[in-house]
């Protein structure tokens, strides 16, 4: 462990200290003060410029006018036993003024915003906080659409965002525990919960898991979900995202952890459940009868984009006799002349679906939607035309990559993305009877799986009958007040 290096009671030999720590530093500015009677004892005033954009290095002069209310008699009587005396016992009227007690606390201070006085034979120093720069306003969020409800979004600056929290939840149950990691970065972290709300064993397990970050080097909120997550092997997302700060409060509500970090907008919601993966805030802002039919639209979706195309290499290679007649001769006359079997055929249109896909994201906002589109349109048409590929085979991928975009969140749709292979796989080799032992497989591993220790399938698996009506359905608003107001209530 480092030992933390005391500041020393000479000015000069603290500066010489700062321009060494500092150095190779070009927007470090440190400025020399007195005060006193014949101005005959010095301070100093260190900062950096591109953290203080306003440029105030009056503060000491603030702090001797603080104090000189104090004093009785004439400023210029002030000693250094007065400053040492005034601040260690009196504090600060004004201003925002934190005690520094070591070298190591002041460098962080400078390097955090603030501007950090030291005093000639004061083993202390003072900081005060005006960091300055610029922010990004609280705009409508970027990745999740918003069609009924709140349209604003969390900022990289992790004290709006826990203020954004806090004016939707006063409540002084709604807890907020900071720590800072130990890495080059020092970034600040900060989760949430509502005490009485949360369960014990997994707030416990959170702790204990969060405290292995510590000593990580942290720049978003995807560090901590890989640091603290159950099984690191698994395809499935185990916490969920939102940028959202309602969202992020329904999930609080309802016993969840919250995870910001400073620096990202994105905030972690801890544990994440299966089923919550195809749950919208919108849902609950709308009727029920019309949020329930979204919902069963998303988990029709789900399941067309994880076995279409394995479907249709399945019944095309195995099973022709399952498909209709009219429909069989169909598939035969456009697969007629094609150079390459059902799944050669599905893997290279999934897998230029998915470059297009990637294109479209990685390129600038206006260019990435018209590749994706234009280019979907040429390459499909080109395919068709070249004789690759056939016309049911575009309409399959085309379908699989809608039904993808269906689902609200987008981790669980890179897990589609991922298992879409191997389930092909088994469908060219065993048919139908292949997609069944995968099926099986990924079930089983399902059931195995916890998120902070939690079952990732309940309330399926273990089931839970009473919180089913709120999984492929949503619960009348009504129901969801009686049975919060009165669990033993029994509903008409």
């Amino acid at each position: 462990m480092k030992k933390s290096i005391n500041i020393s009671q000479s000015l000069s030999e603290n500066q010489k200290k700062i321009e060494a720590t500092l150095s190779n530093c070009h927007d470090l500015r440190i400025y020399s003060w007195q005060y006193g009677p014949e101005l005959k004892y010095r301070a100093f005033s260190v900062y950096l410029e591109s953290l203080v954009q306003n440029k105030q290095t009056n503060y000491m002069k603030a702090s001797m006018q603080d104090l000189v209310t104090h004093e009785v008699g004439p400023a210029t009587d002030m000693t250094v036993e007065d400053v040492i005396n005034f601040f260690e016992h009196h504090g600060v009227s004004d201003q925002n003024a934190l005690l520094v007690e070591n070298f190591d606390n002041a460098v962080t201070k400078i390097m955090s915003g603030h501007i950090v006085i030291f005093f000639d034979q004061w083993e202390k120093a003072l900081a005060y906080n005006d960091l300055s720069v610029n922010k990004r306003q609280v705009t409508e969020p970027a990745t999740e659409s918003v069609v009924k409800g709140p349209r604003e979004s969390t900022i990289e600056q992790l004290d709006i965002n826990i203020g954004l929290l806090r004016v939707r939840l006063q409540n002084p149950r709604f807890k907020i525990e900071k720590l800072k990691t130990g890495g080059e970065t020092q970034t600040e972290i900060a989760f949430g919960y509502l005490e009485g709300k949360v369960d014990q064993e997994t707030l416990s397990e959170f702790k204990r898991r969060i405290n292995y970050v510590k000593e990580s080097e942290i720049l978003e909120t995807g560090y901590i979900e890989q640091l603290i997550e159950d099984s690191k092997a698994s395809p499935f997302p185990q916490y969920r995202y939102t940028e959202r700060p309602d969202v992020a409060i329904a999930a609080i509500l309802q016993g969840k952890i919250v995870v910001l970090v400073q620096g990202t907008g994105s905030i972690l919601i801890c544990p994440g459940l299966f089923t919550e993966f195809f749950q919208a805030s919108e849902d609950y802002y709308q009727r029920s009868i019309f949020s329930s039919l979204v919902r069963l639209i998303r988990i029709i979706s789900f399941y067309i984009a994880f076995t279409l195309p394995s479907l249709y290499i399945a019944l095309t290679t195995f099973h022709s006799e399952l498909i209709p007649t009219n429909l069989l001769m169909s598939i035969i006359d456009t697969r007629e002349g094609l150079p390459l079997p059902a799944f050669l055929e599905a893997v290279i249109m999934v897998f230029f679906f998915e470059l297009l896909r990637e294109a479209g994201i990685r390129l600038p906002q206006p260019i990435g939607s018209a590749i994706s589109i234009v280019g979907a349109l040429i390459i499909g048409d080109a395919a068709i035309s070249a004789h690759i590929t056939s016309p049911l085979m575009v309409i399959v991928v085309a379908l699989t990559g809608i039904a993808s975009f269906a689902i609200p969140q987008y981790d669980i749709a890179i897990a589609i993305r991922i298992l879409q292979l191997p389930m092909m796989i088994f469908a060219a080799t065993l048919g139908g009877f292949g997609i069944m032992i995968f099926l099986l497989i990924i079930f089983l591993h399902l059931t195995n799986l916890r998120s902070l220790g939690q079952p990732y399938l309940s309330p399926l698996a273990p089931l839970k009958p009473k919180q089913l009506i709120d999984v492929f359905m949503r619960k009348p608003q009504k129901w969801m007040e009686s049975s919060n107001q009165n669990p033993k209530r029994k509903l008409d």
